[in-house]
C-alpha cells in the first residue's frame, strides 16, 4: 500500500545532501558528535531521541530510534516508558497553555 510516508526512505536522508554538500557535511558531523558518548550515554541519547520523536511525531525518527535504542540493549518496556515520558511532558504542555487561554477569557469578563 502506497503512503506518504515511505519506511523505504529512511536510508535515503544522506541524499538531502546533494544539493548543498558543506551544509549536510556540518549537519551531519554535528548529528554524529551530539550522539556520542559524553555527560549521557549514547544509550541514554537514544532514548531521549526516541521521546523527542514521539513528541515531534516524526515516523522516521521513531523507525530509526526505535532500532536504535534497541541496538543499544534497550528493551520494549524502556521504550514505551520513553513514550510516556514524551506524552506527559506533551500534555502538559499543552495544559500549562490553558493558563493564557484562561488568562484571555477573564480580560473578556467571563
Amino acid at each position: 500500500m502506497e503512503t506518504y510516508y515511505r519506511p523505504a526512505d529512511l536510508p535515503r536522508f544522506a541524499e538531502i545532501g546533494e544539493n548543498a554538500p558543506e551544509l549536510a557535511e556540518k549537519f551531519f558531523a554535528w548529528y554524529g558528535a551530539v550522539f556520542q558518548d559524553g555527560a549521557l550515554t549514547a544509550r541514554e541519547k537514544a532514548l531521549i531521541a526516541l521521546g523527542v520523536a514521539h513528541a515531534v511525531k516524526c515516523p522516521y525518527c521513531i523507525d530509526a530510534y526505535t532500532q536504535d535504542t534497541l541496538s543499544k540493549g534497550c528493551d520494549l518496556d524502556q521504550l514505551t516508558e520513553a513514550v510516556h515520558v514524551a506524552s506527559a511532558i506533551v500534555g502538559g504542555a499543552t495544559l500549562v497553555h490553558g493558563v493564557q487561554m484562561r488568562a484571555i477569557a477573564k480580560q473578556q469578563g467571563m
